[in-house]
């Protein structure tokens, strides 16, 4: 896999600049013309750690990347990468918890307003968990903006590549800039971390035969765009004051392994992402384990004969976003989840399924610090009514 272009996550001890307050003038540029607005602004996290942020954004005309960002509107902290780019990450410290941090960048004369995000907290998180966005303006989050989330994540199909940039191109990041469009105010005050789904990576409609695939495997657009841990393709995040950890591995449409329309890395028992799945979950400490994936859970339970599934197992639960249904599913005393802010799904449903709803969904997951449990509810997206809630104990540790 080739390596993707990307700026430097900045070295904060020679970029953080704690040198008094930010000016909190709106700049001009230098005909005195008003500044350009920023209006797609974006948050992920690049460290497997919640102590720092990357702030994302993309601006018309290259330039440098600032963010000026503090626990007031003053702001007072900057961190500046130079060089010129039109899509801008830069990763800045977060010190102080359960604060309400201010922010905005600047790229030139190109300047947001100050949005606001919340650090990571010391008694309560709360985390919401979609799939299917596709980049769909005309979905309400409404439900999902009142569960005041410290980070949402998505179980796959974030947003389709090829409908919103050049067919068969790679690198385009149309459809995922899209998509911080139709929730704009979410993403740029909500930590956001995809985990890879085909649509993700899909460069054409369909392959039209050998040689000219439907969908770019390594997901160079997805991971230009986004600055997610590790491989990206594969990451693990860690929350360690509420004793979490999420894994994000690739399988997806696993029955077109092979053919023109593969849409996933290997997932075989001697594959790079089964032995590093392996090797995360066996150096895993944390008492809450989540696992994502964009494929049925009845396909991933059976592939490389059982190994998936014995590993997946020894977590605390595990998320899908395949299906269009709210679906809970329990095998060997193990919750497998399937939520999708798309319903009427009638595909994909699980015949061990303990709890089936088929209109849109999202999952609401909250940990009290100190806690030996953590509840997962299963919530309609038209009003956030529960509809299936449950409390999982700690894992025993390995």
């Amino acid at each position: 896999m080739r390596s993707i272009d990307r700026i430097p996550l900045v070295s904060l001890a020679a970029l953080v600049a704690f040198a008094g307050r930010a000016d909190s003038a709106i700049s001009a540029d230098a005909e005195g013309k008003a500044a350009a607005r920023v209006e797609r602004v974006w948050l992920t996290h690049q460290s497997p750690d919640p102590s720092k942020i990357v702030v994302s954004w993309e601006t018309t005309d290259p330039g440098d990347s600032v963010v000026e960002f503090g626990t007031s509107a003053s702001l007072g902290q900057t961190v500046k990468v130079p060089g010129s780019r039109q899509l801008h990450h830069v990763e800045i410290p977060l010190e102080t918890k359960d604060a309400l941090y201010h922010y905005r960048v600047r790229t030139g004369a190109q300047v947001s307003d100050i949005a606001t995000f919340k650090a990571y907290p010391t008694r309560q998180l709360r985390i919401v968990v979609v799939a299917n966005i596709r980049a769909d303006a005309t979905l309400d989050f409404t439900a999902i903006r009142k569960e005041d989330a410290h980070l949402l994540i998505s179980a796959g199909d974030t947003a389709m590549q090829y409908e919103f940039g050049a067919e068969g191109d790679p690198e385009s990041t149309g459809s995922h800039s899209k998509l911080i469009g139709t929730q704009a105010e979410l993403f740029r005050s909500t930590p956001f971390m995809p985990s890879l789904g085909n649509l993700d990576r899909k460069i054409r409609p369909k392959s039209p035969g050998p040689g000219v695939p439907a969908y770019d495997i390594s997901a160079t657009g997805y991971r230009k765009f986004f600055a997610l841990p590790g491989k990206e393709w594969l990451w693990a995040f860690d929350i360690p004051d509420f004793d979490l950890r999420i894994i994000s591995v690739d399988m997806s449409h696993t029955g077109d392994f092979g053919t023109p329309n593969q849409s996933c890395h290997p997932f075989d028992k001697d594959s790079e992402q089964l032995k590093w799945y392996q090797e995360t979950m066996g150096a895993t400490a944390a008492g809450f384990v989540i696992t994502l994936y964009g494929e049925t859970s009845l396909k991933v339970r059976r592939h490389a004969e059982g190994a998936w599934k014995r590993l997946i197992e020894k977590g605390s639960i595990a998320i899908s976003g395949e299906c269009y249904h709210a679906e809970r599913t329990v095998v060997d005393g193990f919750s497998y989840y399937n939520s999708s802010v798309r319903g009427n799904g009638t595909f994909g449903i699980d015949p061990d399924a303990a709890f089936l709803d088929k209109g849109a969904s999202y999952l609401l997951l909250t940990f009290d610090r100190g806690s030996e449990r953590m509840s997962v509810a299963l919530k309609a997206l038209n009003d956030g009514r529960v509809l299936d809630e449950q409390a999982f104990p700690k894992r025993a540790r390995h």
